[in-house]
């Protein structure tokens, strides 16, 4: 029994580590006037932030059509037996969706769609753990209880410089509670039921990374295990510091330095910082 391990290009996971362990992807969007661009594909992180400064009007995103999975289904089918397609939160994209209707229309492969809830390189985590098990030889029914052990675990929080990407893209749940004070805030935004939402409110941007950490440390200090990734964007310096700083303080924690590519990072803006774990 072989299993395709899939995921879009939102839990940027960089091609060298998809080619080593195997893993497929098919890319979302970032729409400029009337030219789009496959994220990773047709642009680069590096020159999306570029373009956005240099625009100006904000990108637009847009999820792969049903025909884009389906085609990649039908190509995976030639090799696997089954496929696990992890994609991110259903409640920011139709992405999920788009996947679970090519599911319907492939008979030659039997398909598990699975909906990570969240973004970035904590989305990656469950891929990376899939695609390990795979390797080993798992179905999709052990892979995915696997993954449903490590959703019960997994936290994440970041915040953004400017929440005025989020509001205006419709991410951001609860946004009317934002009004008034919108400029003078850094709140903590995590994911919620698929959503993005306000977690705290906090005055700087200062504080606000500050309260990630303590949030982090409920879970580090108990000296369980933890898998974490420090996710920047557009500001690697300072993600690679705040990274530098939680490996040096906890033992018991493997953490490397991820990236908010063009699709999430035209709806969070340069700037933000988060940090995601869970317990391994």
């Amino acid at each position: 029994m072989r299993v395709a391990v899939i995921t879009d290009s939102t839990a940027y996971i960089t091609a060298s580590i998809r080619e080593e362990h195997h893993i497929h992807m098919v890319p979302l969007s970032v729409v400029f006037g009337s030219e789009s661009f496959r994220e990773e594909i047709d642009i680069s992180t590096e020159a999306f932030y570029q373009k956005v400064k240099e625009s100006e009007q904000l990108p637009k995103t847009s999820q792969p059509s049903v025909g884009d999975v389906t085609e990649k289904l039908r190509e995976l089918a030639q090799d696997y037996d089954q496929a696990i397609f992890i994609t991110l939160s259903s409640g920011i994209s139709g992405t999920y969706q788009s996947a679970v209707s090519a599911s319907e229309i492939i008979d030659d492969l039997e398909v598990a769609v699975y909906d990570s809830e969240i973004s970035c390189m904590v989305q990656g985590f469950y891929v990376l753990e899939a695609a390990e098990m795979a390797k080993q030889g798992r179905n999709l029914e052990q892979i995915i209880a696997r993954l449903d052990k490590m959703k019960q675990s997994m936290r994440a929080y970041f915040m953004v410089d400017d929440l005025n990407n989020l509001q205006r893209g419709g991410r951001l749940s609860g946004a009317q509670a934002l009004i008034g004070s919108m400029l003078q805030i850094k709140p903590v935004l995590h994911f919620e039921n698929t959503k993005i939402v306000p977690y705290e409110k906090i005055r700087t941007k200062k504080k606000a990374i500050k309260r990630i950490l303590e949030l982090f440390d409920e879970d580090a200090s108990t000296g369980v295990p933890i898998e974490a990734s420090m996710i920047h964007a557009n500001c690697q310096e300072e993600g690679e510091a705040l990274r530098q700083q939680l490996a040096e303080r906890y033992d018991n924690v493997h953490i490397t330095l991820s990236y908010i590519g063009p699709v999430i990072g035209t709806h969070l803006g340069a700037g933000a910082i988060g940090l995601g774990w869970y317990k391994k």
